[in-house]
């Protein structure tokens, strides 16, 4: 929904500082890989506190930003708003809750991990801190006028923060990734958005395949484990009330992660780094098709 915008920006603070804070703090510990299997480290307490201490500043700060921005108006009981899910657009904007729900879900894992809880628990809680903070928007909507619950949104949400915990016990789906990534429109460079990521024409949501994992040993000896295939979709031509047309693309992927021989702190950063789709070769397939030397 329109006004759901906003809120990603928010979640994106929150992601940021444990991204940051995680990063920064790798290289002092083996960090492990989200889909390995493993025991429980030694839990350190002290690093558990910096990370719940970042995320209750990060929520501070962003509940007193949305309480000036878009919750200060009117207050009336807790409603439904049935209207507008899949008009605003055309489902490009539950394609951004899932996509954010998984990221923070990726994010929260590695910090956990970083903590010494075992790959299982830290992706539990992960997913518990996603779905968490991303329900109390919903809720609190729920008692604003101008907007109400999504049940849209809030499906869109449980299932990007729960694909993580899947992909951890089905190693099938271990290799598909969900990214982002944004090119201005002409409606954003006259000025049209107050931020990029609020213009869903400007934005494609990928989902990365990570085709070495898929490829028979024999084929895997040849193929290079850091380049991935990537689907896209992205939107354009919306007016706010069902209409607008569908773009999708087929990418090429870096996975940088997966370069052999990186030391795991770096490693641990690149597989952050992966959930934005950086530039690459790409083909539109629809509405029609043309041909992208660097997609962005």
């Amino acid at each position: 929904m329109n006004s759901r915008s906003s809120r990603l920006r928010t979640l994106g603070l929150v992601v940021a500082l444990i991204t940051l804070h995680t990063v920064s703090q790798a290289r002092a510990v083996n960090c492990l890989s989200p889909n390995a299997d493993s025991t429980s480290e030694l839990v350190r307490p002290w690093r558990l506190a910096a990370v719940g201490g970042s995320t209750l500043t990060a929520f501070v700060v962003g509940h007193g930003f949305l309480n000036d921005l878009w919750w200060k108006g009117e207050k009336v009981p807790f409603h439904f708003n049935w209207q507008q899910d899949g008009e605003y657009a055309i489902g490009a904007d539950k394609l951004g809750h899932q996509y954010m729900a998984f990221a923070t879900t990726r994010v929260y894992d590695a910090a956990f991990r970083w903590c010494g809880l075992d790959s299982t628990t830290a992706v539990f809680a992960g997913a518990g801190v996603s779905v968490a903070y991303q329900t109390y928007i919903e809720v609190r909507d729920g008692f604003s006028r101008d907007y109400g619950f999504s049940w849209g949104d809030f499906i869109a949400n449980t299932t990007g923060a729960a694909l993580p915990v899947v992909q951890r016990f089905v190693p099938a789906l271990r290799p598909l990734d969900l990214q982002i990534s944004f090119s201005p429109s002409d409606a954003f460079n006259r000025g049209e958005f107050g931020a990029i990521i609020d213009d869903y024409t400007s934005t494609t949501h990928w989902v990365s395949v990570g085709v070495f994992e898929y490829l028979p040993s024999t084929w895997q000896e040849w193929y290079p484990p850091w380049l991935n295939l990537a689907v896209g979709h992205s939107v354009t031509n919306l007016d706010g009330q069902g209409g607008g047309t569908h773009v999708l693309y087929v990418s090429l992927d870096w996975n940088l992660a997966a370069i052999k021989g990186l030391p795991t702190w770096l490693r641990e950063g690149l597989q952050l780094l992966h959930l934005y789709h950086l530039p690459a070769p790409a083909v539109r397939i629809t509405p029609t098709v043309a041909f992208f030397g660097l997609k962005f």
